[in-house]
């Protein structure tokens, strides 16, 4: 170990002070990133800090006494490194950036970099080439803002580094993958919001290629036999990189626009367009490429169950995250409304417009999880493998039994945005009846023997709770991006048995609405919460806040206000240029009855 953090440290201290020089190289060289519509930065900035991770890294690994296959790989990073430095002085096309990748995806096969996913050589020899140009190419497009892409590189190689020790021993890849992670983190003090310098391509190509490699390099430790662990081992670490070409690639077709086209569409443009700072994104997504490193980690352990688990449910925590971005406005009508003369995106919107298609599909993976980890908690050890068989077989029996209950009783007939205690009580009707219906065929058509029926009983517990967490996420999601906000009018709710706090969102609209919390006259209401927000007290407290200028509006939501104290708090406000709102809410009849 004390040689990987030798191999570390060196790194990062030869990669902060050449940093400051490539800097300079790249400002005397012309090569600066200028402000455009189709990029985040807003200043001119130098480009080139790839050089000083690419230069730093490869000269450690020529110090490795390593095999023909590492050196290979130093080879292909040297060439990577150069092109992207002739593709940052003279921007080259997206087909020419492809072919060098192909090439170098080329050689690295040709030297044994290889997936073994499949019991075919020629399909593994063609993932294998999409892998690797897949994650190259990913990393290009996921350096978008500050930090981004080396904060998330260097997590991708931490948790690829913990993947490849095995009893500790220490191998080439290792040491090389230390010294990658040391020369990355002394480019990122530099990068970090606000950048003075991007990595640019040399820096983004020669990450994606080498992370790609890496992890068919050095093996992690697998205890496990089965696809998913040998699958999820390189996958579930670089999957946030992947995730967000995915998602700019699918939104980008179904806008109509070529995939090749910039644009602020990426994961981080549409969490600071919900209202996170770009710092607060950035973080964000590290810490989601954080849990999908823990979740590698997990899957190679000797006995996998955990780690089964804990990448279902961040593939499917993904899934939703997804869904939740692509509902996020990035796109200008004016671009969007040219585009209705193309014949295949309204074919395929309107298919996304099918949320229940959505809905059943999320279920489709909800449901196994939950099934999986009943099992998981009921037999322990070596009882799970004795009583595997019997999940294999009853499982398509409960997934359909669960499905058709959930649509008899209106599962599907929910809005997430506005899920509820009367949904969830939905959800537990639909999950009683399937999972009565699937243990009565089971065990008395099927006829199973000894089938242990508190499974049934845990199955419908985290079912329940894990259909009820997905629906109610976009409601939570909206919730904590509304208190996140930076703008908005700072409000201070008056009185908490007026209309509801939905209905206060709906008539003055979540984008310019700050709450702050209620302020309630009745003792019994002081220190309690009201849809999530503190009753911070009386009247007083009211009239200190207003003074102090620590508001900008205050909202009625009572009728019962004394006039004098209402006389006095208009007075306040019009001194301290306060609104003082009120929301009037009555029903009109609209036909007669005869």
């Amino acid at each position: 170990m004390t040689s990987l953090a030798l191999y570390c440290l060196v790194s990062f201290a030869a990669s902060l002070a050449l940093t400051p020089l490539f800097r300079l190289l790249a400002e005397r060289l012309g090569s600066v990133a200028v402000p455009r519509d189709d990029r985040w930065h807003a200043r001119s900035t130098p480009l080139l800090g790839g050089l000083a991770i690419a230069s730093v890294t490869v000269i450690a690994g020529l110090t490795i006494d390593s095999s023909d296959a590492l050196r290979t790989l130093v080879g292909c990073g040297v060439l990577m490194a150069v092109f992207g430095f002739v593709d940052d002085l003279i921007p080259l096309k997206a087909s020419t950036k492809l072919i060098v990748q192909i090439s170098a995806a080329s050689i690295l096969l040709f030297f044994g970099f290889r997936l073994q996913w499949t019991s075919s050589m020629l399909g593994d020899i063609m993932l294998t080439l999409v892998w690797i140009v897949g994650v190259t190419n990913a990393f290009n497009l996921l350096d978008n803002m500050d930090g981004l892409c080396a904060g998330t590189a260097i997590i991708a190689a931490v948790f690829l580094l913990i993947g490849g020790l095995d009893g500790g021993t220490i191998s080439p890849a290792s040491r090389y993958l230390a010294a990658f992670i040391g020369a990355t983190a002394g480019f990122l003090v530099y990068n970090v919001h606000p950048a003075s310098i991007f990595m640019g391509d040399s820096g983004s190509l020669f990450i994606g290629l080498n992370l790609a490699a890496i992890a068919l390099l050095d093996k992690p430790r697998m205890h496990a036999s089965g696809v998913l662990p040998v699958v999820a081992a390189p996958v579930l670490p670089l999957l946030l990189p992947i995730f967000d070409t995915a998602l700019v690639t699918a939104m980008r077709l179904l806008s109509g626009r070529r995939v090749s086209q910039g644009g602020r569409d990426h994961s981080s443009h549409r969490l600071v367009a919900v209202g996170l700072s770009e710092p607060r994104a950035v973080v964000t997504l590290w810490a989601l490429a954080a849990a999908g490193g823990m979740a590698s980690i997990l899957i190679q352990r000797r006995d996998p169950g955990l780690g089964v688990v804990a990448a279902m449910i961040f593939v499917i925590a993904m899934a939703i995250f997804a869904v939740y971005l692509a509902r996020v406005h990035v796109y200008d009508e004016s671009d969007l409304a040219s585009l209705t003369g193309q014949s295949l995106t309204p074919l395929v919107a309107n298919f996304m417009y099918k949320r229940r298609v959505a809905e059943v599909l999320l279920d489709l993976g909800l449901i196994p999880l939950a099934y999986y980890v009943a099992y998981r908690l009921r037999f322990e050890g070596a009882l799970f493998g004795a009583n595997y068989q019997f999940f294999v077989q009853s499982l398509p029996i409960v997934i359909a039994s669960q499905l058709l209950a959930l649509f008899a009783v209106g599962g599907y007939r929910g809005t997430w945005r506005f899920f509820g205690m009367m949904d969830a009580i939905v959800f537990a009707k639909g999950v009683a009846l399937g999972t009565v219906a699937a243990e009565l065929f089971i065990l008395y058509v099927y006829r199973f023997e000894s089938y242990s029926r508190s499974v049934f009983v845990i199955d419908a517990v985290l079912l329940l709770l894990l259909l009820s967490a997905t629906r109610a996420s976009f409601r939570l999601v909206s919730e904590f991006v509304t208190r996140q906000r930076a703008d908005g009018q700072r409000c201070v709710i008056y009185g908490t048995n007026g209309a509801s706090l939905g209905t206060i969102r709906e008539a003055f609209g979540d984008g310019g609405l700050k709450i702050l919390g209620f302020v309630d006259d009745n003792p019994m209401h002081l220190h309690t919460r009201v849809g999530g927000y503190s009753v911070i007290g009386g009247y007083p407290a009211l009239i200190d806040l207003v003074g102090t200028g620590d508001v900008d509006c205050v909202i009625l939501n009572t009728p019962l206000v004394d006039v004098e104290r209402l006389q006095k708090l208009e007075r306040l406000c019009e001194e301290k240029s306060v609104q003082v709102l009120r929301l009037h809410m009555q029903l009109k009849r609209v036909s007669s009855l005869s």
